[in-house]
């Protein structure tokens, strides 16, 4: 979870054509789910998470879901007997009226759909159709001639209640406004007229307050909707008794959930079962808020689960009767997905990244960043060359129009930045432009020569922007004499940028995302509006329309909202041609390229999501992506970057390619020689520039201490821990192993020394892109907490690229910094197993991240292409949770090797816990951000004291910590405080010590949360549930390594891997506290003091001060005394 990245997945309430019957369900699935199943799981198990279960109607057996499998069960209990199988994950049944069939939903055709199968197992049929919604709770009309379902779109997107009939149509929703109005648990009585149901406004909320749900009936004659229930526990879940008398449904008193029984014709209600399932009221609901559960045919009990059993509950308050039942099965599971990476530590490496190039006038050369340095280099084929020797940030080259020099902007953490020019030929000194320091960014040279216009903010805002940074605030476009001297306003950027020009040397273009691209004179006055472009709008793309602090629940009327009114995504980017004639747009990760309409009053919009219907012609020129899109001056060729690659497309070419396929079908080619005929390529190469790797030499000893070592159970006493170089050379008792004479010995006796901790789930929230801080914070407090290895998954753009890469030049201190780089979102709409290759060959080929995120890109069909795609490239994709139970169990099926954050359900019994054992699938829980419950960073906040720790004082700005520890309200959410037993977090923690108790994979994900602390804290929620203090640390190192697939290197003190370890104060194995009480990192050989991060060897030099420590109001001659 990202929360400032847009949380995208599938599409409205799909059209129901006719129903059709497949002869059985595998081959339903095999033609629609690509994967084939590769594993299997055994599960023998007596109780299972999350049951939904009906009875028949003769009250003879009663049929249950477990794992994405239907299975049938003697109402007396007994050995159940599978109904499903496979790969498709089948939920939710229920029994027709008249008991001869079982609803229910599934993904077998690639999407959820309801679905009908005889109780035998035979004649499925699937009766909806349309595999990019979410479908929740079928239930039969009395008459048995209709499915009730709700179906939903994305995030957000409240789910309707639909009619199906089971013999086809098109289907009817039933209620359509409120467009936030989320419905679920359809539930009828004899009388098929009144339709009961449970409702809230918006998906879900963080942090919730109740009440979230209340039940609610449709009239299904004249329509009039009527609130039932006003319960501060919400309600939800109804169920009707067949005799018409009675109603239960869930609700919550305080920490749990119970049963509640109502007499209808009185409105006397009372508790019929507490505590039982925990509901899902704070999160998703996928299977809705509590398990289905029904009532017997004779009106005088319910069945339903809790506790992982299913029993029969009796309304007159008798004893409940457990229903016992085995499940002795294998479950099907696909390909494993594990490779072993190991960290590059060669003396040198490539440049992982190449940014902003650009052609010179005549396409000869090229001008590009890497690391952060200009560049220069003759194109193609030649040699990278460094410009200048400038000891500051150098970003955004642009070109003279004659080619002899190169203007670019740049940046000091302290001193701000500048305008510059340098010859491009390297052979005179740089020469800054402008006067005054500020926060520059998007250079251009006019085609006249004389002035450079760039857009300009504070340089403050840069300075003390200490979380997420949009931009500088009253940014202006601005203009310098190209020989430097005074800046020139231009007019305020009004949320546009990169401006740049045509031939014509009296206008200036620029864009934004609100007005599109637009041109404007040097005063910036007679601004014209020349083109928007959009992409496709992902299915699902809207964010919970539910904002933080509203009601969940308003029994008020609200005022319709007309369906799905948020508006298509704009271009990030589109740049009109030297010649004016075309324009280039960003879409996406996409190219595109058109010609520019003629200016109206209000341009032109062009949407590329479909482009044979597009408004004006469009040419894609990417499938793979693009990032850095430039013209050449000419306006003939389109230049982008991905990675250190560059890559060159040439217009005119592709056309005459194009028109080369034309002929040859015009001539009476067969359509598919045609079309395997050459398709035009852009030209790729790529540019090395070589970086010199720090690497410590010499051996250090660490004398005396005890080494958790993370092989096995093993702790080794009064040790010598012996380094050489970057490596771990010996691990034994004092006088055991060989030292060199000339090693440092530095004494750590009564210190226990642990393997540096990897952080699974982190994100730096957020790192500056574009113009890059040249000190990151965040990484400093990580280090200084013991955090040795990070692992972003989803870092919304590649800047992490360059950011890594200059750690690992010793350009600046952090830990190890690995990320999946930006995620895979449902807006990529992949198509078919090609596509997915060609996406994810971002990762495999250009960003080298050996893994991605798989963040909720679509449907089930969807999700398989990018595993099997993952794993023929060669990457460990994790996967975001999304409050979505059911979402990620059919990720552990599919074989994928990761899931980010908990699963909102809890408990969690063997099923599940066994099926996350033996996939292996690794789990980063992220409890400081708990699903499903109260984040348990609001807990840590109200019991510990943040604002005053020395170590987060000296490397965190004051500004983050006055905004997060000194008040606390829902952020996001309406909760701030939560009592200890409302909190989530420890009943999450038993299902992490139940998993890595069952041999299973958990890693510590801070995610960002606090940086550095957050990541002890986020380790003592883990524990909270019963892991005991040896495994929480193996979770910490060695399970955290071999959840990111570099467990051959990281994660153990022993000879040969690299030296990350962390000397603490106290012990661990006492006390899980003392993870935090740090005397010394070490990372990669190189040893730091832990409350410093002054380095102690192999060289005694201090931490360079921090910009940003001097901020607060001290030591002034004015104010109060």
């Amino acid at each position: 979870m990202r929360p400032a990245a847009a949380l995208l997945l599938l599409v409205a309430a799909p059209a129901v054509v006719a129903a059709q019957a497949t002869p059985d369900s595998a081959k339903g699935a095999k033609k629609a789910l690509p994967l084939e199943e590769a594993r299997r799981v055994a599960i023998s198990t007596t109780r299972g998470s999350w049951i939904s279960l009906d009875v028949s109607p003769d009250g003879r057996q009663l049929v249950f879901d477990l794992l994405g499998d239907l299975y049938l069960l003697p109402i007396e209990g007994g050995r159940a007997t599978r109904l499903t199988q496979g790969l498709a994950y089948d939920a939710q049944p229920r029994f027709s009226p008249d008991g001869r069939r079982i609803a229910f939903v599934s993904d077998r055709s690639g999407g959820d759909n309801v679905w009908t199968i005889r109780v035998d197992g035979t004649d499925s049929v699937q009766v909806s159709r349309g595999n990019d919604a979410l479908v929740v709770s079928p239930e039969w009309t009395p008459d048995g001639r209709y499915l009730i379902a709700s179906v939903g779109g994305g995030l957000g997107r409240g789910h309707k209640l639909w009619q199906y009939d089971v013999e086809g149509g098109s289907g009817i929703q039933l209620v359509g406004e409120p467009a936030p109005l989320k419905m679920l648990g359809a539930a009828f009585g004899p009388d098929p007229r009144y339709l009961w149901y449970a409702q809230r406004t918006g998906d879900w909320q963080y942090n919730a307050i109740f009440p979230q749900y209340q039940l609610a009936v449709l009239d299904r004659e004249t329509g009039e909707r009527t609130v039932m229930s006003n319960r501060h526990g919400s309600a939800f879940r109804p169920a009707l008794s067949p005799d018409g008398r009675w109603l239960v449904y869930g609700s919550r008193h305080a920490a749990e959930t119970g049963l509640r029984l109502r007499e209808l014709a009185t409105g006397t209600e009372r508790w019929l079962a507490y505590p039982v399932q925990r509901d899902e009221q704070e999160s998703r609901a996928p299977a809705d808020v509590y398990p289905g559960y029904s009532f017997t045919p004779d009106s005088r009990a319910i069945v339903v689960s809790y506790g992982g059993e299913i029993w029969r509950v009796p309304l007159d308050g008798a004893a409940p009767a457990r229903i016992p039942f085995t499940v002795d099965e294998e479950v099907a599971v696909g390909p494993e997905v594990r490779f072993a990476y190991r960290v590059d530590d060669t003396p040198t490496f490539l440049a992982r990244q190449v940014r902003d190039a650009v052609p010179s006038p005549d396409g000869k050369r090229l001008a590009f960043t890497a690391l952060d340095r200009l560049y220069v280099m003759d194109w193609p084929g030649g040699t990278p060359r460094r410009l200048t020797d400038l000891a500051v940030g150098e970003y955004q080259p642009t070109w003279s129009p004659d080619g002899r020099a190169i203007g670019f902007v740049t940046w000091d953490d302290r001193a701000g930045g500048h305008i510059w020019r340098v010859a491009a030929d390297g052979k005179s000194r740089p020469q800054q432009l402008t006067r005054v320091a500020a926060y520059y960014q998007d250079p251009a040279w006019a085609p006249d020569g004389r002035r450079i216009a760039a857009v300009r903010a504070a340089a403050r805002d840069l300075q003390e922007a200490s979380g997420f940074f949009q931009g500088g605030l009253g940014s202006e476009f601005v203009w310098v004499p190209a020989t430097g001297g005074e800046v020139t306003r231009i007019a305020p950027a009004a949320g546009r940028g990169r401006p740049h020009f045509t031939r014509d040397t009296t206008r200036l273009y620029a864009y934004g995302p609100r007005d599109g691209l637009v041109s404007f004179r040097w005063d910036g006055t007679d601004v014209k509006p020349l083109l928007k472009v959009s992409g496709p709008k992902p299915p699902g793309a809207t964010s919970d329309d539910h904002a933080p602090g509203a009601p969940a629940v308003d029994l008020r009327d609200t005022h319709p909202i007309e369906g799905d009114t948020s508006p298509p995504p704009p271009a990030a980017v589109v740049l009109v041609s030297p010649t004016g004639e075309h324009a280039l747009a960003l879409v996406g990760s996409d190219l595109y390229t058109m010609r520019v309409p003629p200016p109206g009053g209000r341009g032109t919009s062009v949407s590329v999501a479909n482009l044979a219907t597009a408004s004006i012609p469009v040419r894609k020129l990417t499938d793979v992506g693009a990032q850095f899109p430039a013209w050449s001056a000419d306006g003939q060729r389109v230049h982008w970057s991905m990675g250190r690659a560059h890559a060159v497309y040439d217009l005119a070419r592709a056309r005459a390619v194009e028109d080369s396929v034309h002929a040859a079908r015009a001539a009476g080619a067969k359509p598919d020689t045609a079309a395997k005929g050459p398709a035009y390529q852009a030209t790729e190469a790529e540019i090395a520039v070589p970086v010199t790797r720090a690497l410590p030499a010499g051996t250090v000893v660490l004398r005396g201490g005890r080494v958790i070592t993370m092989r096995g159970d093993e702790v080794v006493e009064d040790a010598d821990v012996v380094v050489e170089g970057h490596r771990v050379r010996a691990v034994g008792r004092r006088g055991t192993v060989d030292v060199p004479a000339s090693a440092t010995v530095v004494d750590v006796s009564g210190r226990t020394i642990v393997p540096g901790f990897v952080d699974t789930h982190y994100h730096a929230q957020w790192l500056v892109n574009g113009i890059h801080t040249r000190q990151v914070w965040q990484y400093l407090a990580t280090l200084a907490y013991g955090v040795t290895t990070t692992r972003d998954p989803q870092t919304a753009t590649t800047d992490v690229l360059t950011y890594g890469d200059r750690v690992e030049a010793g350009e600046m201190l952090g830990p190890r910094v690995y990320s999946t780089g930006p995620g895979v979102f449902a807006g990529e709409v992949i198509r078919d197993q090609d596509h997915a290759r060609s996406v994810l060959k971002r990762y495999s080929r250009y960003w080298d991240t050996k893994t991605l995120k798989m963040y909720m890109s679509g449907n089930r069909q969807q999700r398989q292409w990018i595993i099997t795609a993952a794993r023929e490239l060669g990457l460990m994709p994790t996967t975001e949770g999304g409050l979505d139970w059911k979402l990620n169990i059919t990720h552990a099926l599919d074989g994928y090797p990761g899931i980010e954050h908990a699963l909102p359900i809890t408990p969690i019994y063997d099923d599940i816990v066994t099926l996350f054992a033996r996939t292996q699938v690794a789990s980063s829980p992220t409890l400081l951000v708990s699903y499903g419950g109260p984040w348990a960073e609001n807990w840590f906040y109200a019991t510990e004291e943040v604002y005053d720790d020395a170590r987060l004082r000296r490397f965190t700005p004051i500004t983050e910590l006055e905004a997060k520890a000194r008040r606390r309200g829902g952020t996001p959410g309406p909760g701030g405080w939560f009592r200890r037993d409302e909190h989530v977090f420890p009943r999450h923690a038993r299902f992490v010590a139940d998993v890595v108790g069952a041999g299973g994979i958990m890693g510590v994900g801070s995610h960002g949360q606090l940086q550095g602390l957050g990541f002890h804290w986020e380790l003592w929620a883990m524990a909270s549930g019963g892991l005991g203090n040896h495994d929480a640390l193996r979770v910490a190192t060695l399970l955290g390594a071999r959840a990111i697939g570099m467990e051959a290197d990281l994660g153990s003190i022993e000879p040969g891997k690299l030296a990350d370890l962390v000397v603490l104060d106290g012990d661990p194995l006492r006390d899980l506290r003392q993870t935090a009480a740090i005397r010394y990192v070490m990372k990669g050989g190189r040893l730091h003091d832990g409350l410093t991060l002054d380095e102690v060897w192999p060289a005694a030099r201090p931490l360079p001060a921090q910009w940003w420590r001097d901020s607060a109001p001290t030591g002034l001659p004015a104010g109060i005394r």
